[in-house]
């Protein structure tokens, strides 16, 4: 049976101790303990603050200026929310205590405190995860650990939550840990409706209080009220349109193909290390240039002037196309890259071998397995519930997302790289 009296407890907790107000344009107030005001105030934490959520967005969408600081409040506060669903349940009420539930808190808070700029462009370079260096920064800086210590966490539990390469030390903060990186995660919650504010355009804002609200447990594991299906579906939609209009925009891929082109030719002459980018905000990622000698590095500079590269290539990702299939692996992109630019510099003589970039998005997953729960107590994946989001469908959707891209100089002619590209493909 359920210890009612502990449930409401904890659910006054949630709500008695949160005093402080921050004004948030998404969330409006975002209330904090005098703990967590104070966890948010400290130097690591107010360092996110200086580096954009989206990156370069900002020069598609002049609005996209919003930062890793506000996101990170965002998520915390919707955290908060889905805490106070779960413990309406018997099953959250049975797994919840509140060391655990400050602990959640505080990873939501400090879950991307391991961000530089531009670490979601990065994922295919030699570079820590910025979860590990989240939990590095926490267990390495004493002011973090001894507030998080006066809040009534265990930093060690904090760091396990964001970390997954850690290891759990109870069923308590494995939920956790699948809460903060699931299907149905605050981080979605936040960044898909504050990217879509800032950017200014209606499709990506969805009904994430009304799926907060319907949030329930099953089998200990999050699930959501099949009464939600209406909500769930706009959430998956407006992911599909923000990746399809924002995200992967021409624009936005052509400045992220530019740094990490960029980074990853520094790092190959050994002019930079990776942890050089470790702890470093926007304003220190563009100093690169000055700092260090590289002439790839202009890439970095033109990035920040907004003077980027042309798209001259563009067709669907196909697994039958050769170049797409040799391309996907960064390695043979490289190869392909440097044959291109031979290719292309004979005619081409001012043409500098870092301006010729294939851009190959990750493949992208749509999540559509959330598991719905229906009057009866049972759950099936969304994906087999609702008659919109099918598996099929969702394969559809991701797949049409990904574009292959070859960006260079406004000068280079579109139908002499196209037939540079069949050239280099031809067998041996």
């Amino acid at each position: 049976m359920t210890d009612t009296s502990n449930q409401k407890e904890n659910l006054a907790f949630l709500y008695g101790d949160f005093t402080i107000s921050i004004r948030d344009p998404l969330w409006k107030d975002i209330m904090l303990t005098p703990g967590f005001s104070k966890l948010y105030r400290l130097p690591a934490v107010q360092k996110l603050g200086r580096i954009k959520q989206l990156g370069p967005t900002f020069h598609v969408y002049p609005g996209a200026v919003h930062t890793r600081l506000d996101h990170s409040l965002g998520v915390y506060h919707v955290a908060r929310l889905m805490l106070t669903s779960f413990l309406r349940s018997e099953q959250g009420a049975m797994l919840l205590t509140r060391r655990g539930m400050l602990a959640f808190l505080a990873a939501a808070m400090l879950h991307d405190l391991g961000h530089f700029p531009y670490a979601h462009s990065l994922k295919e370079l030699p570079l820590e995860e910025h979860e590990h260096l989240a939990a590095v920064i926490i267990q390495e800086d004493e002011q973090i650990r001894r507030t998080l210590e006066e809040i009534g966490c265990d930093v060690g539990q904090v760091c396990a939550i964001i970390d997954d390469s850690m290891p759990s030390s109870s069923e308590e903060t494995s939920f956790y840990r699948a809460l903060l990186s699931g299907t149905l995660d605050p981080d979605k919650l936040d960044y898909l409706s504050r990217d879509a504010y800032f950017c200014g355009i209606p499709y990506g804002v969805q009904d994430a209080s009304y799926i907060i609200d319907r949030l329930a447990l099953a089998n200990r594991r999050p699930a959501v009220s099949n009464h939600a299906l209406g909500s769930v579906e706009h959430l998956l939609f407006s992911k599909y349109l923000m990746y399809k209009n924002v995200y992967w925009h021409k624009g936005t891929r052509a400045a992220t193909s530019m740094i990490k082109k960029a980074l990853l030719t520094t790092l190959r002459e050994g002019t930079i290390k990776a942890q050089d980018l470790y702890g470093i905000d926007d304003e220190q990622f563009f100093r690169l240039p000055e700092l260090l000698d590289s002439p790839a590095l202009e890439l970095v500079s033109r990035v920040k002037d907004n003077q980027l590269l042309s798209c001259r290539y563009e067709r669907q990702y196909s697994e039958t196309e050769p170049l797409h299939q040799r391309a996907k692996r960064l390695e043979n992109r490289l190869e392909c890259e440097g044959k291109l630019y031979a290719a292309l510099s004979e005619e081409y003589p001012q043409l500098k071998s870092w301006e010729v970039i294939i851009d190959i998005p990750e493949p992208i997953s749509f999540e559509s397995d959330i598991p719905v729960l229906d009057d009866n107590g049972t759950t099936r994946p969304f994906n087999k519930v609702d008659e919109l989001f099918t598996e099929p469908v969702v394969q559809t959707f991701a797949s049409t997302l990904r574009k292959v891209r070859i960006f260079g100089p406004d000068y280079l002619d579109a139908s002499r790289l196209a037939a540079a590209v069949e050239r280099i493909m031809l067998p041996g």
